[in-house]
């Protein structure tokens, strides 16, 4: 993590911007829970935690200026709430994501599964792409597991 920091620190020195004690303790909150994709509320409470004199005001300008440097990124799963998650290192693109509509759990596809189609795009249309984002709405495997067995459940009732 030490590592990350310091290269955050860094990005954030090349835009003439320092990382402050409130900056940090917000980085290391968004490190320490990168898996969970927060919101602004959501950092605000973890930093809470560790530095009770930040305010809400602060997590909030602290995400808009790590959003504006492109070190994290904004994401809008659908459900108005505006979530943040740090830019992959070296990654050309952004992921992708998986949302399950029954559980709201939220996977990662990794993979950039979209090069062909972006080609064609900026051929087709003259237009240069800089980013894309793509996200499915579905059922994940573990929500389909429960409901399968609810449903086999209710139809050896009938039977």
């Amino acid at each position: 993590m030490k590592n990350r920091v310091n290269q955050i620190k860094q990005q954030l020195s090349a835009h003439n911007y320092k990382l402050t004690p409130q900056r940090e303790a917000t980085v290391r909150v968004l490190l320490e829970n990168e898996e969970d994709h927060l919101s602004a509320e959501d950092v605000y409470l973890l930093v809470k935690e560790k530095a009770p004199e930040i305010g809400l005001a602060t997590v909030y300008r602290t995400l808009e200026l790590l959003s504006e440097l492109r070190i994290i990124h904004k994401l809008n799963f659908g459900d108005g709430v505006t979530r943040y998650e740090f830019r992959a290192e070296g990654a050309e693109h952004h992921h992708h994501h998986l949302i399950c509509l029954h559980c709201g759990s939220v996977d990662e596809i990794t993979e950039d599964l979209l090069g062909p189609i972006e080609a064609r795009i900026e051929k087709e249309f003259d237009f240069q792409i800089v980013d894309h984002r793509l996200t499915f709405h579905g059922i994940c495997s573990r929500c389909k597991g429960k409901i399968s067995n609810l449903k086999k459940i209710a139809n050896s009732k009938v039977t």
